[in-house]
């Protein structure tokens, strides 16, 4: 089964998405469209043994405007899935 995270909102800098098909310590990381790099923080471990539900985010003040993505990555560190952008004012 494909991995897959969706993004919700983003509202007061509070992201909301779902995911399905990630098990326990994948990682979801915040990427900038422009650049492609993987922000350092926030970094989103998931840590529920259910494949499937939903995160909030809190996005730091470090973190400035622009177009961004979500990715989600294996225990491994690859990445098995990919929302679609989304802008932060």
């Amino acid at each position: 089964m494909n991995a897959a995270i969706n993004f919700v909102e983003l509202e007061n800098r509070v992201i909301a998405a779902t995911y399905w098909n990630l098990m326990i310590r994948a990682k979801v990381v915040l990427v900038d469209r422009l650049s492609g790099e993987q922000l350092p923080d926030p970094v989103s471990t998931i840590s529920s043994p259910a494949p499937n539900g939903w995160l909030r985010i809190r996005l730091p003040d470090a973190v400035k405007s622009g177009t961004f993505y979500l990715r989600a990555l294996n225990g491994h560190g690859r990445q098995v899935a990919q929302s679609a952008e989304f802008q932060v004012a």
